[in-house]
Parts: structure tokens; C-alpha cells; sequence
């Protein structure tokens, strides 16, 4: 499977759960996991999408490890910090318990975009040298 088609699936299933949650709040009118909410639908389900459609526009042909690595570290960082902030906002522990993950998952998305901004750098200086 292509990275531009994992990326589409994990979004997919980001939206699923992200609007899963929107429409438990609305029926509930409890909104406590809103924060949560916003989390799941920019982080997993944006941020996933728009990456899948840079691989497919511009990284045709990435480099497979470090492609592998950035879509790794931000499923992981974004289920990470998604889970966290539900735990949190959920009451289910205290954030002083929660600040380890959070923070590895906040970070682990920052270093994600970066190996994305890198990739993509690469891959118009791949491109550009094949035209000379």
C-alpha cells in the first residue's frame, strides 16, 4: 500500500472516530471531551489527509525508511496525545499522570511535520536534479 493511500485510511478512520465522539457529546450534552474532539478531527484526521495528498502530489517516490519513520512517528504521536487528552478530559487520571504521554505525543507530532518538511525538500531535489 502506498503512503498517500495509509495516510487516507488512518484519516478515514480518525473522521469515524472523531465525529463518533461529536455525536456522543450532542446526544450526552456533555461536551467535556471537546478538546479531545478538536484533537482527533485536526491532528488525526487534517493533518493525516494532507499528508496523504502530499505523497500523492509531490513524494512519488520518497525514501521508503524515513517515509516509513514519519508516518509512523505520527500515527503514533497522534493516537498518543489523542488518547491522553481523552483520558484527561474524561477524568479518568490527572494530568500529572498524563503530562509524560501528552507531551511525547505533542512532540512526536512536531517531529512527524518536520520529517515531512524534509521529505518533501528531498524529494524537489530529487526532482529537480533528474531534470539537468
Amino acid at each position: 500500500m502506498n503512503f498517500d493511500r495509509k495516510y487516507l485510511v488512518w484519516a478515514l478512520g480518525y473522521l469515524i472516530v472523531g465525529m463518533g465522539l461529536g455525536l456522543y457529546m450532542a446526544a450526552s450534552k456533555n461536551h467535556a471531551q471537546l478538546v479531545t474532539h478538536a484533537h482527533i478531527l485536526m491532528v488525526g484526521f487534517a493533518v493525516s489527509f494532507i499528508y496523504g495528498i502530499i505523497h500523492r502530489l509531490w513524494l512519488k517516490q520518497p525514501g521508503k525508511t524515513l517515509a516509513t519513520i514519519q508516518f509512523a512517528l505520527h500515527q503514533a504521536a497522534a493516537f498518543a496525545m489523542c488518547t491522553g487528552l481523552l483520558l484527561l478530559y474524561g477524568g479518568v487520571l490527572p494530568e500529572s499522570t498524563l503530562t509524560p504521554l501528552l507531551g511525547a505525543g505533542s512532540l512526536g507530532v512536531w517531529l512527524a511535520a518536520l520529517l515531512m518538511i524534509w521529505l518533501v525538500r528531498q524529494s524537489g531535489r530529487t526532482t529537480s536534479a533528474a531534470l539537468r
